[in-house]
Formats: structure tokens, sequence, C-alpha cells
């Protein structure tokens, strides 16, 4: 699977194999194999009984069929996702949380601030809205291709469609 590529859902629990119905809720998550995310799925009894270990995790529901598709999740999850990629290493953690900055700075939720060079990197400084915590983010340079394929897969991998 190459970098970019993350599995949307298989409307199926990862954990039992069961398939998920129309309008019931599970945990979609972000599972860190480090040079890459697997979204895993899982059913709520699951979930809670087991507690399996992932990165980053939501809360949502598998749509009815006549249901109107939801766009994305809420801020809250973005801001968590963005938060939990601070300090990771790997080229696509970095270049996942560049595209969250991106997403934040678009939905005025978080405020470029200043930028500095450390070697040979890019450093914006960025703050959310009325916070006065700084956050830094590794601008990786990614070209309008890049940035394209990484937010398919922030959305596909966020909405929680089948």
């Amino acid at each position: 699977m190459e970098q970019w590529e993350i599995q949307r859902s298989n409307g199926r629990c990862t954990g039992t194999g069961r398939m998920l119905q129309p309008g019931e809720e599970y945990y979609a998550a972000l599972v860190d194999k480090k040079t890459s995310f697997e979204r895993c799925d899982y059913c709520l009894e699951y979930w809670q009984e087991k507690k399996p270990q992932v990165f980053s995790y939501w809360k949502t529901r598998i749509p009815l069929p006549n249901q109107k598709k939801k766009l994305f999740v809420d801020d809250a999850v973005l801001i968590n996702l963005f938060e939990r990629l601070a300090g990771q290493e790997e080229t696509i953690k970095i270049n996942f949380r560049f595209v969250l900055a991106l997403i934040l700075m678009r939905k005025r939720l978080l405020k470029y601030e200043d930028s500095r060079r450390q070697e040979l990197e890019e450093i914006w400084k960025m703050r959310f809205v009325k916070e006065t915590q700084i956050h830094e983010v590794i601008n990786p340079h990614l070209n309008e291709e890049q940035i394209q394929q990484v937010s398919q897969q922030l959305s596909a991998i966020l909405q929680g469609e089948l």
C-alpha cells in the first residue's frame, strides 16, 4: 500500500468480523503502523470489552440507506488529531499534520503567526483562535497533487462512509 493510501471503511468490525448495520454506532480508529496509518472500525461491544490500542479514534454511525452523507467529522476530532500528530517524525504523519493545519486554517480555527528555518526545515508557528499556545508545524513543501492526495485520504478515513 502506498504511503498515501488508507482504506475506507468496509462496514465490518475489525475485532469480530461482524458486519456493522445501518444506523449502528461504532468507533472508527487510526492504527499507527509507523510508515502509514491503518483505518480500523470497531463495534461498540468490542471497543468497550477489548479497548484496542489506537493512535486516534472517533465515534460515528453507519449511515442509513437514504441518509444524506456526512461531509466531515466535527472540529474537535480534527483538532485532536492535529495535536496528537505533534512531534511525530514519520513523513506521512508530518504530511497529515500539515494538511490538517491547512484545513483548520480554512475553517478559521487555526491562525498562522510566523515561520522560522531550522536547518533545512521551514517551521510554521500557529495558534488556535482564542488561545495563546504556539503550535509548530513543519512545512513539508508538498505540491498541489500531494496536498490533494493527503486531503482525499483524510476525507476518506474521517467520513465514516462506506
